[in-house]
Parts: structure tokens; sequence; C-alpha cells
């Protein structure tokens, strides 16, 4: 299926508390990563689901809830669609490193969703989106909400 969902990532105001529950009732394996206070999800089933991460509020203002995120060609000419249909672009493109590049859009709804490069050559597992550099929150917190 082309765009498939790729990473699934949950934005909160207790991340211990979330990483107990949610660890509690469906038994994913959480992968804590404290430098960069983000915790990996690995939901099992090698490839057949996707990934995610959790992670605590990046500012007071960022809303609370679960950020899926579109695997894409091209994040740039995918947010320039979204932009065409009527979306409002949250974050326009960041380069990930050697793994890809992610962007955040608002549709006309006001629902967010991300898209998801990855780098050619480079392996695509769902979960790599999570482990965006320093820069990615940086630009992330800078984005209006």
């Amino acid at each position: 299926m082309p765009n498939q969902f790729a990473h699934i990532e949950l934005t909160t105001d207790d991340l211990k508390a979330a990483q107990k529950f949610y660890a509690k009732v469906f038994a994913w394996k959480l992968n804590e990563l404290p430098a960069m206070n983000y915790t990996m999800i690995d939901v099992g089933n090698g490839q057949q689901g996707a990934g995610g991460g959790m992670q605590a509020k990046p500012m007071p203002e960022a809303p609370t809830g679960w950020m899926p995120y579109v695997q894409v060609d091209s994040v740039k000419a995918t947010i320039a669609k979204a932009s065409k249909a009527g979306a409002s672009v949250m974050l326009p493109f960041q380069d990930i490193g050697e793994m890809g590049a992610i962007g955040i859009f608002r549709d006309p709804q006001g629902c967010a969703i991300g898209v998801w490069e990855a780098k050619a050559g480079a392996a695509a597992p769902p979960t790599a989106a999570a482990e965006k550099a320093p820069a990615a929150k940086k630009a992330a917190k800078k984005a209006p909400a």
C-alpha cells in the first residue's frame, strides 16, 4: 500500500505514567533514550506494525495526544501538495540526518499529521523517525501550534 503509516508518536504531560500505562495495556517493549527524553516503542511482529515513540511535551503549549506519521517519497513535495489542498504547515521539512526527514501539517479540519521520508539506501524502520536529532525537536518547538 503506498503511503502507509510508518510511525506513531505520543506527546504527554507525564511520560513515566504513559510508559507504565501502555506497557501494561499492550505489552509493548519500551526502550528509553534518556539523552533525548524519548522512549521508543517496539510493537513486535517484525515489520507488521508501525512502531512509535513517546515523549514529554517539548513545550507547555504543545498538545497531548498521538501523532501519526505517513511514509512518503518526498516530504517537501507532500507538504507542498497538502498546503495547496488547504493544510497549514507546522514543520515544513526537517532533515533527520542519515535516516531521512519529517514534516508536519494540520489538515483543513484542524488535525495534525506527520510525513516521513527515508533517506535513499538507508534502512527505513518505522521507528526511525522517533530518533530524530535534537535539531528536529528545536525546529518543532518553533513551529506554530
